[in-house]
């Protein structure tokens, strides 16, 4: 019987990006843990595991309870195998201004979207410490840099966990450990989230265009599980703009992000009234939502960053021939003219 090449758990794995990482990990052969509450897309998601050539094991559970994480992981591996990769993704948030969060809600989307990687890290490192072996790979975001209006509670989770990615990496390189942890900051992406966010916003809820697919972003997932050496990766042409901008003009996107991020993060439809808030509860309990988001006809699924950036010997090999192209070109003119 041929084995799994690898185990594989990802939290949030009932939709959006962990959805699509775990169908892509499945792709590969991988025996999959699937955590997340939302036993309808739980189901969903496994069958979608299986289907690719994967093996599935879904698992209900809390990022945010400590002890749930840690015996998610220990079933995993009684049941799958020792764990060779973790993939932290699990969020929630809540679309607000600051002033209209209550103190629960803020406190909520920390300990899901901040303290469950924290405690999803935890419950992996110590297995794989004993082994010198593993990758845990954070899926975070151009927010983890900069902050936009509206996301508080969201941007600061994901600020914390590149801090905190940050230290554990540097006391993983002090120890010579052969676990590797690594960082994926993700575009705006088309995922189930805007239908299912606790939002108190007037208009439906979007992700910032440009808009990627679920399945871009798991492209940059399973590509730094395999290359876990980078200490991060940036998915699509945006994220990287972005983080490059806010290095060396941050006043002036603050500027800019307070004139246009309100308007850029909703549609023109009025928010549904009904739309379910997986803050306290899972939305997707009973109804599967899938992979993808509502914004599908805005989305695209390819990034030529993305690309380029698992290709950077190739993209610096042909930088250098078309540099090397120029500069015997203006030698050639250059001795023309001196003819």
């Amino acid at each position: 019987m041929e084995t799994a090449r690898r185990v594989v758990v990802v939290t949030g794995a009932s939709g959006g990006i962990g959805r699509a990482s775990a169908i892509a990990f499945g792709k590969e052969g991988d025996a999959v843990a699937l955590l997340a509450r939302g036993e309808a897309g739980l189901a969903g998601a496994a069958a979608e595991v299986e289907a690719a050539g994967g093996r599935s094991l879904p698992i209900a559970v809390d990022v945010a309870d400590a002890h749930a994480v840690d015996d998610a992981a220990e079933r995993v591996e009684r049941e799958l195998g020792p764990i060779d990769v973790w993939v932290n993704v699990a969020f929630t948030s809540v679309f607000s201004r600051f002033d209209e969060i209550e103190p629960e809600e803020y406190k909520r989307v920390t300990e899901v979207a901040y303290l469950g990687y924290v405690y999803g890290t935890m419950s992996a490192l110590k297995r794989m410490k004993a082994r010198d072996h593993g990758t845990i790979v954070q899926v975070g975001s151009a927010l983890a840099y900069r902050g936009i209006p509206l996301q508080t509670a969201y941007c600061g989770a994901k600020h914390a966990i590149q801090g905190f990615n940050e230290s554990l990496r540097t006391e993983l390189l002090h120890e010579g450990s052969g676990v590797r942890t690594t960082m994926v900051q993700m575009p705006a992406v088309n995922t189930p989230q805007f239908s299912w966010v606790l939002s108190r916003l007037p208009h439906q809820a979007q992700p910032v265009p440009p808009i990627y697919q679920p399945e871009v972003a798991a492209r940059g997932v399973v590509y730094a599980a395999a290359h876990p050496e980078r200490r991060e990766y940036w998915v699509g042409g945006s994220t990287a703009a972005t983080l490059i901008a806010n290095a060396i003009m941050p006043g002036l996107l603050d500027r800019y992000l307070a004139k246009t991020g309100f308007h850029a993060q909703q549609t023109p439809e009025p928010r549904d009234p009904d739309q379910p808030a997986n803050l306290w509860k899972p939305a997707d309990s009973s109804r599967d939502f899938g992979t993808h988001g509502i914004f599908d006809s805005k989305s695209s699924g390819r990034s030529y960053q993305l690309t380029a950036s698992h290709h950077h010997g190739a993209v610096a090999a042909a930088a250098g021939t078309v540099l090397a192209g120029a500069a015997a070109a203006a030698t050639a003119l250059l001795r023309k003219g001196h003819r």
